[in-house]
């Protein structure tokens, strides 16, 4: 499956975009919980990609922790402004939960590298990640944003930020706030006013009624 179609299983508008990262492999684990409502069956897809997309909706991987600092992160990566709103508002913590889902390879790097903030955070500030302050928060992100900056012992700091920061942006700009975000309009429809004046009179044609 590919991120489009994992969009369409999201509930999200999509347009075509990447993600390249490197992960490596672990064996999924699965837990079951209640299954979404069915939707209306979409036009081009087979049953066996919308039975599949219906079992991933129904498992969890990320616990509400995770889900919250998630968030949390997302938002700072991707903030609510004057032009559109927050990655949480294009619902991108959910397009992430659903990604490692379809590509389990993100499971073992995104629950190492929450991991790792939390307990960067306890050492720093004797708490969590998201009950930290926002400011505490924003001292940690500075310090593994910014790969060249870094200092190497924030490596596994850096490796997991910048994957975070590569999925919320492919979560948000395949979304309609994101779309919009960025200006994209698309094709739109128009209206035939005829023959331009000019180039009918290029042709001597500028009396002939068409």
């Amino acid at each position: 499956m590919n991120r489009r179609d994992s969009l369409k299983a999201l509930g999200l508008t999509a347009i075509s975009t990447t993600v390249l990262l490197d992960a490596c492999k672990q064996p999924e684990t699965k837990t079951e919980v209640a299954a979404p409502e069915e939707t209306a069956k979409e036009a081009g897809r087979e049953q066996w990609e919308i039975d599949r997309d219906k079992k991933l909706k129904a498992e969890t991987f990320f616990t509400k922790h995770e889900m919250a600092t998630i968030t949390v992160l997302a938002d700072i990566i991707i903030p609510k402004d004057e032009v559109s709103g927050s990655a949480s508002d294009a619902k991108v913590p959910e397009f992430i939960e659903f990604i490692v889902k379809d590509i389990p390879e993100h499971k073992v790097p995104m629950r190492g590298g929450l991991k790792w903030l939390d307990v960067y955070s306890f050492n720093k500030f004797q708490k969590s990640f998201v009950e930290a302050s926002e400011d505490q928060q924003i001292s940690i992100v500075d310090e593994i944003a910014y790969p060249k900056k870094a200092r190497p012992e924030m490596q596994a700091g850096v490796t997991f930020f910048n994957r975070m920061r590569n999925l919320t942006a492919s979560g948000f700009y395949t979304t309609e706030i994101g779309v919009k975000d960025i200006g994209y309009v698309g094709n739109a429809p128009n209206q035939w006013a005829g023959v331009p004046a000019d180039v009918l009179k290029q042709y001597g044609m500028e009396n002939v009624k068409v």
